[in-house]
């Protein structure tokens, strides 16, 4: 499921996938995704496409935050995506918080648009 949800925010030009396992960390899911969309629209492009994917997959699917997308939230069951707005990302910092790696997969083609917004904050 971590590599329909990965393959689908690149698809969607994601900016700056981190895929966290949560095995043996938390019992909320298994994994959690983060990524990043440059404006609220894209964000909610994104939760929308993922959705979808998710669901034709039969995996069930709640989500949060959709009529604002600066922060959606999907719960698939065992796998949990956070998108967000590169300043609303960069304000909350969950990877600080759970860490995370980048998918080899993805290569230089991300562009690195947290780093980008941590750096206009500070």
């Amino acid at each position: 499921m971590v590599d329909l949800v990965v393959a689908k925010l690149d698809d969607d030009k994601a900016e700056d996938i981190v895929v966290v396992d949560l095995r043996g960390k938390s019992s909320i899911a298994d994994h959690m995704i983060m990524a990043s969309g440059a404006s609220s629209r894209q964000v909610g492009a994104m939760a929308d496409h993922l959705m979808r994917a998710l669901k034709d997959a039969g995996q069930p699917v709640s989500v949060e935050g959709l009529p604002q997308g600066d922060w959606v939230l999907i719960d698939g069951g065992d796998i949990i995506v956070h998108l967000f707005r590169p300043e609303v990302r960069a304000f909350y910092n969950l990877e600080k918080m759970w860490g995370g790696t980048r998918p080899a997969s993805l290569g230089a083609r991300t562009k690195d648009a947290f780093a980008s917004a941590v750096q206009a904050s500070v």
